[in-house]
């Protein structure tokens, strides 16, 4: 007899952001997964895609700041790019130790229909919030983000 799974109880966790974060970054995933896994396309290269589109003359250490990606694996994925023929490495004319990341028109063209998708995706996953309280989750989310480092260690012993 196959009897229905019991509902644990989470209330202990309810009060941390960091859970209630975690839970929804779950749900996110499995969207971005539905809607843009089609594509062959990672979360950090779909990143990767938009911010090289968006920023000329972007390097690879620049990603990595920025996406908080470790410089070994940003290479790693980098070089999977460039293996798909999404974007290419070119040596920077200001400064020959950095490399520039262009998009190649199949990037391009990629990182239009993945935008595309992108703008709609989330959709379904945040309907439950009307959209002041969906900007307003973006706002405090990157409102976290930014502070994360400030006074890093306060309070704690």
């Amino acid at each position: 007899m196959v009897t229905a799974a019991k509902q644990l109880d989470q209330s202990r966790l309810h009060h941390l952001v960091g859970y209630a974060a975690t839970r929804a970054s779950v749900e996110l995933k499995k969207t971005f997964v539905k809607h843009l896994g089609p594509l062959n396309l990672k979360a950090i290269e779909f990143s990767i895609l938009v911010m090289v589109t968006a920023n000329e003359r972007v390097n690879q250490k620049q990603l990595s700041r920025a996406l908080d990606v470790s410089a070994p694996n940003m290479a790693i994925t980098l070089d999977r790019m460039v293996e798909r023929g999404w974007v290419e490495r070119v040596r920077s004319t200001e400064d020959r130790r950095a490399q520039i990341i262009n998009l190649t028109p199949a990037g391009a063209a990629l990182t239009q229909k993945a935008e595309k998708i992108a703008s709609k995706m989330e959709a379904s996953a945040t309907r439950v919030l009307s959209e002041a309280e969906r900007l307003l989750l973006i706002e405090l989310l990157h409102k976290v983000a930014r502070g994360h480092g400030a006074g890093a260690g306060a309070g704690l012993s």
